[in-house]
């Protein structure tokens, strides 16, 4: 669909609400539409569900955080991520690291050790999966990366917006495209080689966007519930908010592909899609914030700063007896 008619279709959906509210309630016939109304007059075809291929289920000892993947913008390393996941490479590992206003990060701890005391490898294997990938910072625009633009300008791209409810960076001139370090990104950690990253060590951003890390490190997708589990964990006392003692790591129990989880303990979790009208009308009324609270609208809304809802999927409702 056109930019322009998608836009026009937003503009009508608000002004429908805005009907709609008034009708209800015509002493405020001139309230604002806001999220929350957008997200009520939403239908189940702007919603996708969660693809159990391409979502993880991280488990912690205080519950399940929930992971998309993303494999249009890091096919590599999300192939190489479930090949990990699905031979059980991180259970058992620990958060290791956890820096405030930037990210917590696990890892084998003992990834540094090559040897044991007995001679044998201390560090876990990785067994099928690849020790060294070609990066993926950036990949070029096709129909596995689709986009919706943000009209906002940004200082980190030329273009930037939405691609399958990840905030995404584009430069159309030389026909790339990438993911952002918004809150919750789910990032490949590496050290100084480029090629060092292979998923053995993932990090989430659980702070401030850093956005200058965009395109020097491959983001492979995004926590869309349980980020605070993450959040909240004691900061680390070591440089770069490493652990510095064992007892201080916060153990993994597993990590699982809902595809590989019986139906029923699956997280039943739904997204909103970022290729709708009712899209296009969230974003505008983030844009404009002109809810009660706030006396001066910024005009403009920055790629971080637009949320991108979830929700649990309802369960289908009972025939009516006839």
């Amino acid at each position: 669909m056109k930019r322009t008619a998608r836009t026009a279709l937003a503009f009508a959906l608000s002004l429908a609400l805005s009907g709609a509210l008034a009708a209800d309630k015509p002493a405020e016939a001139k309230k604002p539409v806001t999220m929350a109304d957008i997200l009520a007059a939403s239908t189940p075809s702007d919603w996708r569900p969660l693809d159990p291929q391409n979502t993880m289920y991280l488990e912690l000892a205080s519950g399940r955080v929930v992971i998309e993947l993303s494999p249009g913008y890091a096919p590599e390393h999300v192939a190489n991520i479930r090949t990990l996941v699905r031979q059980g490479y991180y259970d058992g590992l620990a958060i290791v690291r956890s820096q405030d206003n930037y990210v917590v990060q696990w890892a084998d701890p003992n990834d540094d050790d090559s040897e044991a005391k007995d001679g044998k490898p201390k560090a876990k294997s990785l067994g099928a999966a690849k020790a060294q990938l070609v990066s993926e910072y950036t990949v070029p625009i096709s129909d596995a990366t689709p986009f919706t633009r943000l009209p906002d300008a940004d200082g980190y791209a030329p273009q930037v917006g939405f691609a399958q409810g990840m905030p995404a960076g584009r430069d159309p001139k030389n026909n790339q495209t990438w993911l952002a370090h918004c809150y919750g990104a789910l990032g490949v950690a590496r050290g100084n080689d480029p090629l060092s990253g292979n998923g053995s060590s993932l990090y989430v951003i659980i702070g401030h966007a850093p956005r200058q890390l965009d395109r020097n490190i491959n983001v492979a997708g995004r926590v869309v519930q349980g980020m605070e589990k993450l959040s909240i964990l004691p900061r680390g006392t070591g440089p770069l908010g490493f652990y510095e003692k064992p007892e201080q790591y916060v153990p993994i129990t597993s990590i699982r592909l809902a595809a590989d989880v019986p139906e029923a303990e699956r997280s039943k979790l739904e997204v909103l899609r970022t290729d709708t009208p009712t899209w296009d009308a969230l974003v505008a009324s983030r844009r404009n914030r002109k809810d009660d609270w706030y006396q001066v609208p910024a005009g403009y809304v920055e790629l971080c700063n637009v949320p991108i809802p979830v929700r649990p999927i309802e369960p289908p409702k009972p025939a009516a007896d006839k």
